[in-house]
């Protein structure tokens, strides 16, 4: 996945999360769905910043992968 790529994820994501957020009521289902939206959030975000990064440094940006939730989640803000 290209950084193009992870932008339109990233914004598809939000799309997504924003409409759940902006419907009246909240069923289980739908707080459900939003919080895995926001752990696939930090998951891309974390991967384009991975990217970036080894860009930066001349490494090869395709040499990244998805960090499991566990670890994503628990970053400090």
């Amino acid at each position: 996945m290209d950084e193009t790529d992870l932008l339109s994820r990233i914004h598809a994501l939000v799309e997504e999360e924003h409409q759940l957020r902006d419907s009246g009521e909240h069923t289980d289902d739908q707080r459900q769905r939003v919080q895995e939206l926001e752990v696939q959030l930090d998951q891309c975000w974390d991967l384009l910043r991975q990217r970036r990064a080894k860009r930066q440094y001349d490494e090869d940006p395709e040499d990244t992968e998805v960090r499991p939730a566990s670890e994503v989640e628990g970053y400090l803000q």
